[in-house]
Order: structure tokens, then sequence, then C-alpha cells
């Protein structure tokens, strides 16, 4: 049995005196994908948001690794091997692709290389000497979610890493991380692509109200409509 990574136990978090999440619970295996799905202002965001610092919860416990997370920073959250891709990107416009790669680094006491970096997504070598404000929604996308992954992260979070993208860069961006399923990266995404979503994953949770409505696996939801229209459907 894989060990757990991630663990939620009764979490509460709100945005001021609005209660977004309640009571979450969910876990994440070591080398496991999880997806949390559901319409837009369900808590999926909220939820990566807490594991990584950005929204503190009121009441609750996040483990990581066995341990209760105490630093409630997100660079302490950083330094333990958490990174989270967010939606908006936030490639700094003003460095070259390299320079944003570089000072990723620089966060992590053992990152991976620019080279592998290249290696996974060609076109950021192409387009190394350019600048974050030219370059493409996909390789902007390409860049944030490589300068999560030189930190070598043991626990990516991505949030909708395919939004607003051409199929032909959502096709290259689910090959990459389905290649680092592949290779045991423990994944856990946000993203509204079903079918890109549920190629990736290998349990999934929704989420209503900000409250977990239904877990299983990515395979069982694949095939059962009657809960994908209760929850997911507009």
């Amino acid at each position: 049995m894989a060990t757990e990574l991630l663990r939620l136990r009764d979490v509460n978090s709100y945005y001021g005196e609005s209660h977004v999440l309640h009571d979450i619970n969910l876990n994440v295996a070591e080398g496991e994908v999880v997806a949390l799905l559901g319409r837009n202002g369900s808590g999926k965001t909220s939820t990566l948001k807490t594991v990584m610092g950005l929204l503190e919860p009121k009441s609750g416990v996040i483990e990581y690794a066995g341990q209760v997370l105490r630093d409630a920073s997100p660079e302490g959250r950083s330094r333990v091997g958490i990174q989270l891709v967010p939606e908006d990107r936030r490639v700094f416009a003003g460095l070259t692709v390299e320079e944003n790669l570089r000072l990723a680094a620089m966060g992590s006491r053992k990152p991976l290389t620019i080279a592998a970096m290249y290696e996974m997504f060609p076109r950021l070598g192409e387009r190394r000497k350019s600048h974050g404000r030219y370059l493409s929604g996909g390789e902007q996308q390409m860049l944030s979610i490589a300068r999560a992954l030189i930190q070598a992260p043991r626990l990516l979070m991505l949030d909708e890493p395919f939004e607003g993208l051409a199929p032909i860069i959502v096709h290259t961006l689910v090959e990459v991380v389905g290649q680092l399923a592949k290779k045991g990266q423990t994944i856990l995404i946000v993203e509204q692509n079903l079918k890109a979503c549920l190629s990736l994953a290998h349990r999934v949770y929704l989420l209503s109200n900000g409250l977990v409505v239904h877990e299983g696996s990515a395979q069982a939801l694949l095939h059962d409509k009657d809960t994908q229209r209760r929850h997911l459907s507009v």
C-alpha cells in the first residue's frame, strides 16, 4: 500500500466572513494523481491555496509526509516540497525564460537542471532568451509548470493547467503531466477539462459549495454520467 503523503482532516477555511471550505477530508498517496472537480466556486482552488499556505484554515489539520504542517507560510510549504502552479501562471514578465527558471531553482536545495526542463518542454529551450511578456499563453503555462518542477517538489499542485489553451497545447501538457505521473510524481490537480483530467487521475473528489460530495476512482466517474450531471454540469 502506498504511503500517504497529504491528508486534510476537517479543514475549514474562510475569506473574511465567507466560509469557503467545510470540514474537508481528503488524502493523497505518494505517487498518486488526485483530481479535485466541481463547478466554479465549489472550493477547488481554495483547497489548493489552503494546502499551500495562501489561505490559512480556521480549524482542522493538514498532515504532510506524516507530520502536521506547522509552518503556515507558502515559503515554509515550498521548503518541504510542496509546489503550486497557479491558474494565473505568474511568470516574471521582465525576465527571460532561462532567468525565470534560474530564479525558481534558487528556492530548492536540490533543484533539477534547466537542461532537464528544456528536455521536458522543448519549446522553452527554443524561447530561452525570450522575456515572459512575449510568450504565448501555452508557453507561459509550460514555464509556470517548469518553474515548479525545477524545485523537485514531492507534491505538485496544478490549478486549471489546461484552461484557455489551444487543443494542441493541451495535448502536449497532458502528455507531460502523464509522463510525470508514470515516473511517480505525486499530483493534486484542479481542472475543468473532464476528459483530460480523468485520463490522468487515479482518484477524484467532487466538491460542491465547499463540501466533499463524492470520492471515488477516476475510471468509475468516467462512466457515471448521473454523478457528472448532478455535480459537474453547468
